[in-house]
């Protein structure tokens, strides 16, 4: 099994049109920070399908991430200047 990592870059360099992305912030109903009697959590407002894929046999399991872009890269992503390292 690949690492997470690679899955990822794998999906969205051969089969873009199959991942699925939502942004966090529209789907989160209720959060807290960390205080000294329990950790920070974050609700989700999720569709039923991807709640049934949380349990089971990982075999059929669909694989969920939760992805971290830094926001200078959405920043880089959006500018028309190329530095080095972003060429293709």
């Amino acid at each position: 099994m690949p690492k997470p990592e690679e899955l990822l870059a794998f999906a969205l360099e051969k089969y873009p049109e199959r991942v699925e992305v939502a942004p966090l912030a529209g789907l989160v109903t209720d959060s807290a920070r960390r205080n000294e009697r329990r950790p920070a959590y974050v609700t989700l407002a999720v569709p039923d399908e991807v709640v049934k894929q949380l349990r089971g046999p990982s075999e059929d399991r669909d694989h969920l991430f939760l992805v971290k872009i830094p926001r200078e890269v959405g920043e880089r992503a959006g500018s028309r200047i190329l530095l080095p390292g972003e060429v293709r």
